[in-house]
């Protein structure tokens, strides 16, 4: 050893020294070191798997969230559209109500117009009767009496003679709903023999409306569906015109 220019003993030492620098490097430096970057390393992979995890359920939440926005908008919109239309049907409902109670109104009105009317034109009747038989009476004296001027006029009016519609007299009709127009309103007692006349013509018990129109000027027309038997005053006047043209 000498020869090499080596001290055994010192070399002995050396290798002694730096086993113990080693042993105590190793155990009070290095494995404390690669301890706390072994912690470091699972802290941090930790902090990673955590920061995964939270970013998983951040975009769970942010989906679900959505999700329920989403429905609640949804439900929202539908709420809206129902609640539209219950509000249109009520807003419907009561035009319709508000129309029908103007139309209702409306008919009330026209019925006791025509109600009136008719009372004005029935007293209106026997004046007119009264008035006739009065003229007939200067025009031919005293030929014809009060009863017989009585009867030819209201037969004139009513078109009913010795207890028959005479209009009706060889007519042919088939229906089940009637419309007799008088000049003037028919008694009690007229419309009764009216509608006995309708109902053996047609068979069966039909129904009978009865009309005043004093543009007729007298007599009466009867109409079954489409069917029309004029016995009207103007009718009879309107066909002497076109015969006459």
């Amino acid at each position: 050893m000498d020869k090499l220019g080596l001290n055994l003993g010192l070399l002995v030492f050396q290798i002694l020294a730096f086993g113990i620098v080693f042993v105590v490097l190793r155990a009070w430096v290095y494995k404390p070191i690669l301890g706390v970057l072994d912690k470091r390393k699972k802290t941090i992979a930790q902090g990673l798997e955590d920061a995964r995890v939270a970013s998983e359920a951040r975009a769970n939440a942010e989906a679900e969230a959505g999700h329920i926005m989403s429905e609640a908008q949804a439900k929202a919109a539908e709420v809206v559209r129902q609640a539209t239309e219950r509000a249109e049907t009520a807003s419907r409902e009561v035009r319709a109500a508000a129309d029908a109670e103007i139309a209702h109104e409306r008919e009330n009105a026209l019925a006791q117009i025509e109600e009136e009317r008719n009372l004005i034109l029935g007293e209106l009747r026997n004046q007119v009767i009264m008035l006739a038989m009065s003229a007939t009476q200067k025009l031919i004296g005293e030929t014809m009496d009060e009863k017989r001027q009585h009867t030819l006029l209201e037969e004139f009016f009513s078109g009913v003679r010795g207890g028959k519609v005479v209009v009706l007299e060889g007519a042919r009709l088939e229906g089940a709903q009637a419309d007799v127009t008088s000049a003037l309103p028919l008694t009690e007692e007229e419309k009764m023999v009216v509608t006995k006349e309708l109902t053996g013509m047609l068979k069966s018990q039909p129904e009978v409306n009865f009309r005043v129109d004093p543009s007729i000027l007298g007599g009466v027309i009867v109409r079954v569906g489409d069917q029309v038997v004029d016995g009207s005053v103007a009718g009879k006047l309107q066909n002497l015109r076109q015969n006459l043209q």
